[in-house]
């Protein structure tokens, strides 16, 4: 079974994030709820606290197939800051393997140059952020291994192409049908 982290910290936008971890867990995919602080419970940026599955420093990399962040302010500016999760997020990048974001957070890839000669899309006040990028207006927008969503009201299209990438897509469809997604 594929495995999927996705960041909170603190500030993080709570629909992004939890929408796309429903529709995954719905998926069957093993998907972990990570605080990239010591702290299990991380407050959104509408004062909504979650309690993470782990800590950042609980997490194996290896075991992931994917490294998941949602946007959301101040949370992408936490995110962005954390070394460590950068550090791992440029692992993915350089090996190839799925990363994703939300919102702000596609400015993240942007300014480390990961949308260079690539399709992506995000908030529109941060598409100036999306360097070398061909930008879009797209819900979701998958370029090779690089995965980018536009805000709170495509949360729902990111989990079902997440769900697209490692469950196929007929599950994807699957899954539209039965949350009674506009698509189907």
């Amino acid at each position: 079974m594929s495995r999927i982290a996705i960041f909170f910290a603190q500030g993080y936008e709570e629909v992004e994030a939890l929408a796309v971890v429903d529709i995954c867990r719905r998926a069957g995919l093993d998907i972990d709820m990570v605080s990239v602080t010591e702290e299990r419970s991380v407050e959104s940026s509408h004062g909504v606290v979650v309690q993470m599955d782990k800590t950042f420093s609980q997490v194996d990399f290896d075991s992931y197939d994917m490294l998941l962040l949602p946007g959301g302010m101040p949370g992408t500016k936490n995110l962005e800051a954390h070394e460590g999760l950068m550090a791992q997020i440029d692992a993915f990048y350089a090996a190839d393997k799925y990363i994703g974001a939300i919102c702000a957070a596609p400015s993240i890839f942007g300014h480390r140059g990961f949308l260079k000669g690539r399709r992506a899309c995000s908030y529109p006040t941060f598409e100036s952020h999306l360097e070398g990028a061909t930008v879009t207006k797209g819900p979701v927008e998958i370029d090779g291994h690089v995965v980018t969503s536009r805000g709170m009201g495509t949360a729902v299209d990111l989990g079902l192409a997440v769900a697209g990438i490692f469950c196929g897509q007929e599950k994807s469809d699957e899954l539209a049908k039965a949350i009674v997604y506009k698509q189907v």
